[in-house]
């Protein structure tokens, strides 16, 4: 077989692989069905997506639906939204949902909440359907002492018109858990708090706490409420406790200076007895030197002598009288 015999199946070939690289690169199947459902779509606009590497089928697929409900969206805007970042099937999806439950809603609005991170289509359907937020318990004090805890469910709504820069549920719990602090803080009784536990819930809605947030506060029920510690009690035991600390320790600090003072008085006891000892040492040198030196006779010695037995005799019957005391 000779090359022209081959040649019009070489160019056939190269025919199958054009078309099969033109129909890769071009969304063809895409363009008819943008076509069947009504949508105007130039095929080179399918080529300008491919170019500037935009997924065709997050467009036009999104673009048909929008188209199917009756949105007014073109692609450029879809375009534009997915070359952002955004989500366009989610913002679509949003858009027919807010159409359906006759919420105002711009296309707009909707991808600047998507390009925000929020799901825009969460936050429709939260408008049409109410989210519950159960707290944790929330202890406060009441004016008694008395611990209270309480567990509020939340009821909110989604405020489209602050999804961009409002406060997520996490401020709102915060908020809530503060008005439920601050009511039964301010009760005089923690019984008046179980009683009416409706007035927790009225006291802390009054306060518009959803301001600034992305949500509006519908109601706040009192799921559960408890009865915690007796704090007052708590903190007058702790207070006794420290006051009976001070007081020993004053005690001990009065018994330690005692002690320093009566070891010092025992000091100079001993320093005084030990000045007497030294002193009567010296009494035998002095009557000595008074007898040679003719100073004192024979009787003034006798006479001390009968002086210093009296005191030891008058010593002696003080002591026995003492111990005849002491064992009564």
């Amino acid at each position: 077989m000779t090359i022209a015999d081959l040649l019009p199946i070489i160019i056939i070939g190269l025919i199958i692989i054009v078309v099969a690289i033109l129909f890769t690169f071009i969304p063809v199947m895409l363009w008819i069905s943008a076509l069947a459902a009504g949508v105007r779509v130039s095929i080179f606009t399918l080529v300008g997506m491919r170019l500037r590497r935009v997924v065709p089928s997050r467009v036009i697929n999104p673009l048909i639906k929008a188209h199917k409900a009756g949105l007014d969206v073109n692609t450029n805007q879809l375009e534009s939204h997915y070359l952002a970042g955004g989500n366009v099937d989610r913002v679509v999806n949003a858009l027919i949902a807010a159409q359906r439950a006759n919420i105002e809603l711009t296309f707009e609005r909707s991808a600047a909440i998507d390009l925000a991170g929020r799901d825009v289509l969460e936050a429709v359907q939260m408008s049409v359907n109410p989210k519950v937020i159960e707290t944790p318990f929330i202890a406060g004090i009441a004016m008694d002492g008395i611990e209270v805890k309480a567990k509020a469910r939340i009821t909110v709504r989604a405020n489209i018109d602050r999804l961009v820069g409002g406060a997520g549920e996490d401020t709102v719990i915060a908020r809530v858990g503060e008005g439920i602090v601050s009511t039964i803080g301010s009760s005089d009784s923690h019984t008046k708090v179980l009683e009416n536990p409706d007035s927790i819930s009225h006291n802390v809605l009054s306060k518009g706490l959803d301001a600034g947030t992305a949500f509006e506060i519908l109601s706040i029920d009192i799921a559960d409420i408890d009865i915690g510690k007796n704090i007052g009690a708590n903190l007058s035991t702790d207070q006794a406790e420290a006051d009976k600390n001070i007081a020993q320790a004053k005690a001990e600090e009065r018994r330690a200076m005692a002690v320093a003072q009566e070891q010092e008085m025992v000091a100079r006891v001993q320093e005084m007895r030990a000045k007497v000892v030294e002193a009567e040492a010296d009494v035998p040198l002095a009557l000595a030197e008074a007898l040679r030196s003719g100073n004192m006779g024979v009787m003034d010695y006798m006479n001390y002598k009968n002086i210093n037995a009296d005191t030891d005799m008058r010593d002696t019957i003080g002591k026995l009288s003492q111990e005849e005391d002491d064992e009564k």
